[in-house]
Parts: C-alpha cells; structure tokens; sequence
C-alpha cells in the first residue's frame, strides 16, 4: 500500500481559490479574530503530518489485530492508544470546539479537512474522535452551563471520550419505540436502565473516562418520537471538584465481530441504574440530539471521500509501476517488456472516475461545511435562514452520494490492482470493507433518499430545492461563454430535475408509494447536478489559472472528463424515476 499523503495542495485550491474562505471569515465577527488563510494552512499541514506519520501507520494492523473484549473491558488494537494520547495532545481533539472550553473554534470548512485526513489514514481510528466531537455539539447546544463546564473542557482534551447511545436492539431506524427508561431522583439526576446496540466507542481504553449521551423514555412521556429525551451519563461519576469517582453503573456486554472498522469498538451497552443527568427539557431528546446530525452525517459523508481518496493514492501509484501488455497504439516504453497498466484506456477510466468523484466530492463537502458556518456563526438572519435550509436539502445528499461514490471509488481501485487487490497484502479490500459500513450507520442511505425526497423536497413544496437549483442558474448566468462547455450540461441537469420534482410533486400527491420508488434515483441525479455544479466552480478558476501551472490543467482535464463521462449518468437514472412505482408492486410478498 502506498504511504498516506494529505491531500494538501487540492485542500487549498478548494478552499482559497474556489471558495475564498477567507472572505466569508472576515465578514463574520465571530470568525474574523480566530482563523485566517495563514491560519488554516498551518493547521492543516500540522494535522497532515501527524495523521500521515503517527495514524496511518496503525490501518493494517489495527484491522488485523481489531479490538478485543473480556469481562467488559475492551482493548484496543497495539499502538491506538500511544497514538490518541499523541493525537489529542496536538489538540486535533477540540478543533471544532468551543473557545470557552478549550476547544480551536474552527469553523467546519477546516474540521471537515481534518477529518478526512484521519479517515483516510485510518477510519477505525477516527470514529473516536469524531463521535466525542458529536457528543459535545449536542452538550454545548443543550446542556445547563453546569454540565458544559464540567465535562466539556476534558472531552476537548482527549482525556475523557464520548459516545452516542441512540439504537436498541427492536429499534434502529424507527427510534420512537425505543424501551429504555430514565427514573427522576430526588437530586435532579435520573436512573437509566436500558440496553443499546452498535454503539461506537461505547468501552475503549483510549481514555480515563467515556462519557454517554443516551436516549431514554421519562415514565410519563408520551409514545412516539415525542416522548424521548436525552441524558449524559459518564462511565466513572464526576464530583464537584471534577475528580473522577465511582464507577458508574454501566457495563459493555459484549462487541460486534465486524465486516470491517474492527479497530473501532462497537458495542452492547447495558444500563442498569446509572446516574445520568437530562440534557435541555424533558422530551426534548430528539431535537438535541439532531443538533450534532447535520454534522455527523456530513461526517459519514466525509468517510467515504475519505476511502476513496486513499484508493485512489494506492491505485495510481500502482498503475503506474505495473507493467502489463502494450498500449493500444503502440510500446509506450519499448526498454521494458510491457507497458505500465496506466495506458490502458480501461485503467484510465478507473483512475479518471476515482480522481473526478474524490475531487468533487471534496468540493462538494467543503461546500455544504460552508453553509454549516453561515448558519452557524452568521449575524444576518437572512443569510442563516438560507444557509440553514440548504444544509436541510443537502445534508442528506452529502451522507449517501458521497459514500455511494467513495463504495464505487474503493471498488476501482481493487479492480486497478486485479488479483492483487483482493488479497490483503496491498490493503485495497480493507478500504472496501471499512467503506461499506458508511452506507449503512448514521441513516442508511434509503433512509436519507427518503429524507430528501419525502421530507426536504417535496415535504417544502419544492422550496429547498429551488433555492439551490437558483443559485446555480445565478452563476452559470454570471459567467462567460469561455465557460459554455461546463454550464450548458450543467443547465440541462438542473432542468432534468426541475422536471423530476415537478412531476414527483404531482404523482406522489395521489401515491404516497412514488415517493419510495424514486427517492434514491432522484438522490443521485441531485447528486451528480450538484457535483456538476462544484466541477464547473472548480473549472472556472482552472481556466484563468492554467498557464501558471500544470495543477490547473490537470483540474480542467478531470472536469472534462466529469461533464462527458459521469454527468451522463442524469438521463438513466431519470429513466428510472420516471418509470413509477408500479414494477416494484407486481409481484407479492409470496412471490419474492
């Protein structure tokens, strides 16, 4: 396997040349003071060295020796823990965290680089620092000051972990019947007893404390999603002091023997009586809980850029070393007895596919963390309305496109490598195997298709959708006609799917069934439109730039090769949308 190398130079083209961070930073008081271009660079160049030299190199062996478990206590792969003491004393714990609390406070334009650093390096490692980041969003957005200060400073640290307990064994998806009880108590804290499932990071010995947020019913609330609420409750109890004390009552049944991620603990964990204490009001669970979703699901998202981009490192290098035939037109190096396989036209529509795809994706996920920060640090209530609502319609296409594509990403990649990638030696099936699970957690892929379509597009009228479908128009209508070759294909997507939702709009209004039937067609062709999108951003300052440096003509090739070679995808899959619901229904249930 080749040595992991952050994507550095892409890193900036995106944000500095694309995007112009540093514009949108100076403009919002709340950024101005903290990060700069100077600033974000360093950051990311620290974090590239540390991740490629210290993280990287526990991917393999983190996975062939994967956690282990005995008598509730779970052991992590050789080297994890020296390597997270390592990694939080750099402070890569708290880069998105809040400055009262010792985090960088980061916007998460640049959080969401880091992470994909990291998961690319080694994504079982990773998944520890990021559900700890998530469990502090949901603290420092919900809880009573009480709580943020006395769990939020040593969770920025690295030196107490957390994990997010949400699904039960009857109840994935649908959490609204979930069984776990919370008991009030007489000190305002709460007894919860309870069992749940697949919880990342939910026993580790990376850090002294792990500190739960868990879904739980109060014996009054009502049924349904409605009656959920949300408590912290620490692995060892904290005392005034913020001393650790007694272990809490809480134990690790057992972990999941995995298809891959085995160096990420994934575990049973049964409650039984612990103290916790409620985050924000009773009932309320959901809703603190979906605070840190946007987030966490862009960082599934990530994941699978993640994959990809490692994938792709791998795969080029491979390619071009390996000798195999002649090229089509003739020896391309007639001194060896073959040609490197990268002159096959084959091979290089793998590599072209993987390099547009990660490129895109990157783009596109730096895009929607941009939204994130206007809604987040902005002081114009028009400019966060909008940013909020396309963080809504575009949340759930960057969880299940992005890893869509990084599955098919790490599958070229294997297939460049041939025999040679389905053994382990070369680390192209671990990619695949890691990458599969991010189709699934945080909201299986159908779930978010179901989402976007349901909910967010039709669910508004079609408002969302149109707000980004807008802005595309607007700048394809501000550019030249130097540029016609990327925003007319671009024109036409956005119109495929003006047509698609106005004609899903209508059909779903008399069979509730259409919604399902197209929702994940209609995910990818939003998809592609909007990598499209990214793709002629990205090609727009290529074109001014590319005398200067071979960087930006290889940008302006990848982007003819997107507009020509994946775009085209739109047209089937809107085939397929626009076949109905009725294929689907023609057999039983007996009949399967």
């Amino acid at each position: 396997m080749a040595d992991y190398k952050a994507p550095l130079r892409d890193m900036r083209f995106v944000l500095n040349e694309v995007f112009e961070v540093s514009r949108l930073w100076a403009q919002l008081p709340a950024l101005a003071n903290v990060v700069d271009e100077d600033t974000a660079s360093t950051i990311l160049e620290e974090a590239g060295k540390v991740i490629a030299g210290t993280i990287a190199p526990l991917n393999r062996s983190g996975d062939e020796q994967g956690c282990s478990w005995a008598d509730g206590a779970v052991q992590t792969p050789k080297g994890f823990p020296e390597a997270y003491q390592t990694y939080a004393a750099g402070g890569w714990t708290s880069v998105g965290g809040d400055e009262r609390f010792g985090g960088m406070g980061m916007p998460k334009v640049i959080c969401a680089q880091v992470e994909e650093m990291l998961n690319s390096a080694n994504l079982s490692f990773g998944l520890y620092p990021m559900l700890t980041a998530g469990a502090c969003l949901s603290i420092n957005a919900h809880a009573s000051e009480e709580l943020k200060a006395a769990y939020l400073p040593n969770m920025y640290a690295g030196v107490w972990a957390g994990s997010m307990c949400l699904t039960e064994p009857h109840a994935g998806t649908d959490l609204g019947i979930i069984r776990t009880r919370a008991e009030p108590q007489a000190d305002g804290s709460y007894k919860v007893s309870g069992t749940k499932i697949f919880i990342t990071g939910g026993e580790h010995d990376l850090t002294e404390n792990i500190i739960h947020l868990v879904l739980a019913r109060l014996p009054d609330a009502p049924p349904g999603p409605k009656g959920i609420s949300l408590f912290l409750v620490p692995k060892f109890l904290v005392d005034a002091n913020g001393a650790l004390g007694a272990r809490n009552s809480l134990s690790c049944g057992s972990i999941e023997h995995k298809m891959g991620i085995k160096a990420s603990a994934t575990c049973v964990m049964n409650f039984d009586g612990a103290t916790g204490y409620i985050i924000d009001a009773p009932n309320k669970g959901l809703a603190a809980m979906f605070t840190m979703m946007n987030y966490e699901r862009l960082g599934v998202g990530i994941q699978g850029l993640s994959l990809g981009e490692r994938s792709y490192q791998n795969a080029v290098e491979y390619a071009r070393d390996r000798i195999q035939s002649r090229a089509p037109t003739g020896p391309a190096d007639p001194d060896k007895l073959a040609d490197p396989i990268i002159v096959h036209p084959d091979v290089r529509r793998m590599l072209l596919t993987m390099k547009a795809l990660n490129e895109g994706g990157r783009a596109f996920s730096s895009y929607v963390a941009l939204q994130l920060d206007s809604a987040k640090f902005s002081e114009d209530a028009a400019t966060r309305q909008r940013a909020q609502a396309l963080v809504v319609l575009l949340t759930p296409v960057a969880k299940a496109f992005l890893t869509d594509m990084g599955l098919e990403t790490t599958v070229h990649g294997q297939q460049i490598f041939g025999g040679h990638g389905f053994i382990r030696e070369w680390g192209q099936e671990q990619l695949i195997r890691d990458c599969r699970i991010t189709q699934i957690y945080e909201g299986t892929n159908g779930i978010q298709a179901l989402d976007l379509l349901g909910r967010k597009v039709l669910g508004s009228g079609g408002a969302y959708y149109h707000l980004f479908a807008d802005e595309i128009r607007q700048f394809t209508a501000s550019v030249g006609a130097d540029l016609m070759e990327f925003t007319q294909p671009l024109n036409d997507a956005v119109q495929t799917l003006d047509e698609l939702t106005a004609w899903l709009l209508d059909r779903a209004a008399s069979n509730p069934n259409e919604i399902g039937a197209a929702s994940v067609e209609y995910l990818h062709v939003l998809g592609y439109t909007a990598y499209a999108y990214m793709w002629a951003l990205m090609a727009r300052t290529a074109l001014q730039k590319q005398d200067q440096d071979v960087f930006y003509r290889t940008k302006l090739g990848t982007a003819r090769f997107f507009f020509a070679r994946l775009l085209p995808r739109v047209h089937s899959l809107a085939a397929a949308v626009r076949a109905g619901s009725e294929s689907l229904f023609l057999l039983d249930a007996d009949q399967f």
